[in-house]
């Protein structure tokens, strides 16, 4: 297994049944024009309140001890841009934001109880965390293998460095690609979304 792809798993976190049904929305250009529109009419603007609001969601999660901060500010955008999309009106985006935000921290913080709950309580029936581990790895390979090359080195090189090499590299692979960020951010997200139900499922045709 090559860096990159252990980078990749490393960084996702292991979803439960539930983390995963909240996936299966993907944020689209649509939504995301949308999204702009409702934080301000004009677009420079609402990019940069999108960039600040991105920024404190970021904060809220990390000063909460939540593990994968940006995930989980990028998970509250998606679900405020989803009602958005839906016709739902935000007349006050940042508090509306943040509503969610503890929304979601509260379901975080209930998904932490199960998984602690069973680590306390093993069942024997269950592979070693081993075994586990080295299942995700070989779906992740799998679906890894199942998409377009320039889509894989996407995916690894946007989830490759720590903290600020992370934000580096990002920005490096915007500027390689000529887009911009926020459009790197969406395609990452959405083939994050891709390899995450293709592991999963890949995992349950094994179980």
């Amino acid at each position: 297994m090559g860096r990159g792809e252990s980078e990749l798993e490393n960084s996702s976190p292991r979803l439960s049944v539930s983390a995963t049904a909240r996936r299966k929305w993907t944020l689209t250009q649509e939504a995301f024009d949308k999204l702009l529109q409702a934080l301000d009419a004009e677009r420079e603007r609402a990019g940069n309140i999108y960039q600040e609001t991105r920024s404190n969601l970021i904060r809220f999660f990390e000063w909460r001890g939540c593990p994968f901060p940006e995930d989980h500010a990028d998970e509250t955008i998606n679900r405020v841009a989803k009602r958005i999309s839906e016709g739902e009106e935000v007349r006050e985006p940042a508090k509306y934001f943040f509503g969610v935000a503890r929304l979601l921290f509260l379901e975080i913080q209930k998904e932490r109880a199960r998984e602690l709950h069973a680590l306390n309580n093993p069942r024997e029936t269950e592979p070693s965390s081993y075994e586990s581990d080295e299942a995700r790895l070989d779906c992740l390979r799998h679906c890894l293998n199942g998409i377009a090359l320039d889509q894989r080195d996407l995916i690894i090189g946007y989830y490759q460095g720590e903290k600020s090499n992370k934000i580096r590299n990002r920005q490096t692979l915007a500027d390689t690609l000529q887009i911009p960020i926020n459009t790197l951010r969406m395609r990452a997200l959405r083939l994050r979304e891709q390899l995450e139900a293709c592991v999963e499922n890949c995992l349950n045709k094994a179980a």
